[in-house]
């Protein structure tokens, strides 16, 4: 990786005044020109800026610095830290307008004919609606059945395409689970 470090102008201002790095050196590091770094040290470019250390920002080890002192052709090497950041946060649920509640139901009806595998506490997590009311749909039970017409739920916005193609892989892994369930039984 060979990115510069957080606030180059403030970090080459720190190196000048606290290391004895050449400025060719802190001008590759910081990713400037070395007339930048030469009118730093003069006093003609960064006037007011603060320096920044990069050793208690992570980017540098004192280590690196003295390495590089001593070595006036070594490269200051910027410190990485291999972090994977995972999104923790809950979605939120997603606010449908009343015009579009009735069409929840249209839309269990559409998974239901279309995608079968799916269970109900499936189709009732990405519809929006209670379980029992989904197996009603299934079972023909729902209160306003006949006035039901299956609608896509992915063009009406109710959940993305990434959100059903989840379940529906869900869905494939507890029928092959159940099936080979099914055949240790039999044996």
């Amino acid at each position: 990786m060979n990115n510069a470090p957080l606030m180059p102008m403030a970090t080459a201002v720190w190196l000048v005044e606290n290391t004895s790095l050449t400025f060719n050196q802190i001008a590759n590091f910081c990713k400037l020109h070395e007339v930048e770094i030469q009118g730093i040290a003069d006093g003609d470019v960064g006037k007011g800026i603060v320096g920044y250390n990069p050793i208690i920002s992570g980017q540098l080890t004192k280590e690196e610095i003295n390495l590089s002192s001593k070595d006036p052709n070594r490269p200051l090497n910027l410190k990485t830290n291999e972090v994977e950041i995972k999104n923790n946060v809950k979605k939120s649920k997603k606010y449908i307008p009343l015009s579009k509640r009735q069409d929840k139901p249209d839309s269990a009806l559409w998974l239901i004919k279309q995608h079968s595998i799916l269970k109900d506490s499936q189709i009732a997590k990405l519809v929006g609606i209670t379980k029992n009311s989904a197996t009603a749909i299934r079972n023909k039970n729902y209160w306003n059945f006949n006035n039901l017409n299956p609608k896509d739920p992915v063009a009406m916005g109710l959940f993305t395409q990434k959100d059903l193609l989840e379940a529906l892989e869900k869905a494939e892994r507890r029928i092959k689970r159940e099936k080979k369930e099914k055949e240790k039984s039999q044996l």
